[in-house]
């Protein structure tokens, strides 16, 4: 088995079992865990403090416990991540960062307080109007208010340096995913669209700078290889997330290549240049005041068009898959500007309807397969 096989095994073995995973790197780190709720949940501060960030982006959970705090009307994420935590499979955690960018999150952070009392809950409150100066002051005071309660949880402080340190972590984090994601693109007989996933996701359950050494060993390995992308049709993806995994592997059954993507659960968590400033809460808030492309964000200008355009350019894209997490109502406000540019620009356009807890997939194999077939025409 070559280098980039092993590699490749290891880290999808830690994308598919993540509770297993997080165990796992708790032992080899010597650290307790502390859950991050989608999306841009300030992980550095946590790292800061000696925790091991742990992403929290739902699965398949069974059982009907989240709905006596839940509608029905509520996103799969949601709901996954409180059946499971209502289920004991978060009872490792020492606490939650839980942001408000919607409204179910917002239910649940309340919500959370009275179905799980025994798991402290850390609300994160970003400034929509994160470019202006009023933004930028309330960000920092709201990510020094997160510092003194991971200092209260831990029971040390958090020093300037602990924080510079985490800050550099994640910023190496971010270089070696662009440059995974780029080498991914140019290689997908070598790495299939399932594949490319389940490694940046391997990320959410392991320590990052052991998870960026690892990441960057696979880039390497695929940039070592020769490009071959024949008979592949080139795809960008959008949306909060490309899951039920399934529908990537009915990409690679019809031979489709994602070569970027726009992805909540992905990209957008790394896309962005870091931040600027002497401290490194003026870092973190530069960084996410430049964020911009995203649903989840006040962006007047929605320059995720422009982002999603520029994608399909620069990598010869042959079209675009949107992935609409069913009850997403941020995602589905950006869906028509979406199908309206791809219409203009003659780009094909595949919108996908997803649950996590999607009965059957059968449905979306079909789209996927007639899509495919429309594009070789």
């Amino acid at each position: 088995m070559s280098k980039l096989e092993i590699l490749k095994k290891e880290l999808i073995a830690y994308a598919e079992a993540p509770r297993k995973a997080v165990l796992r790197s708790m032992k080899d780190t010597g650290k307790e865990a502390v859950g991050c709720f989608p999306i841009y949940t300030p992980e550095e501060i946590v790292y800061a403090a000696g925790y091991l960030p742990v992403g929290m982006w739902g699965g398949k959970a069974v059982g009907n416990k989240a709905d006596k705090y839940l509608q029905s009307f509520c996103c799969s994420v949601m709901k996954a991540n409180m059946e499971q935590a209502l289920d004991g499979q978060y009872d490792f955690l020492k606490a939650v960062l839980i942001t408000a960018y919607c409204d179910t999150l917002k239910c649940i952070i309340e919500n959370w307080k009275i179905a799980l009392p025994q798991l402290k809950v850390i609300p994160v409150i970003y400034a929509q109007n994160r470019k202006t100066n009023a933004g930028r002051v309330y960000m920092a005071e709201e990510f020094e208010r997160i510092k003194k309660e991971m200092e209260q949880l831990s029971g040390k402080e958090i020093t300037e340096k602990d924080l510079q340190d985490a800050l550099e972590v994640y910023d190496d984090y971010r270089i070696a995913a662009r440059r995974f994601a780029e080498a991914a693109g140019k290689h997908p007989q070598q790495l299939s669209a399932y594949e490319r996933h389940m490694i940046l996701k391997a990320g959410w359950f392991m320590d990052k700078q052991i998870y960026t050494q690892k990441l960057e060993a696979v880039a390497a390995e695929l940039e070592a290889t020769p490009e071959t992308d024949r008979g592949y049709k080139k795809v960008v993806m959008t949306g909060l997330m490309s899951e039920p995994a399934e529908l990537l592997q009915f990409l690679d059954e019809n031979k489709l290549c994602v070569v970027a993507d726009d992805l909540a659960q992905e990209s957008r968590q790394f896309r962005d240049a870091e931040g600027t400033g002497e401290t490194a809460v003026e870092k973190m808030v530069s960084r996410y005041a430049k964020q911009d492309g995203c649903a989840f964000l006040y962006d007047a200008a929605k320059s995720r068009i422009e982002l999603i355009q520029k994608l399909a350019d620069d990598h010869n894209a042959d079209a675009v898959v949107f992935c609409q997490m069913k009850f997403c109502d941020p995602e589905e406000f950006d869906f028509p500007l979406i199908k309206k540019n791809c219409e203009r620009n003659d780009i094909p356009l595949l919108y996908l309807e997803t649950e996590l807890t999607m009965d059957g997939m059968e449905q979306i194999r079909t789209r996927i397969q007639s899509f495919a077939e429309m594009l070789i025409r």
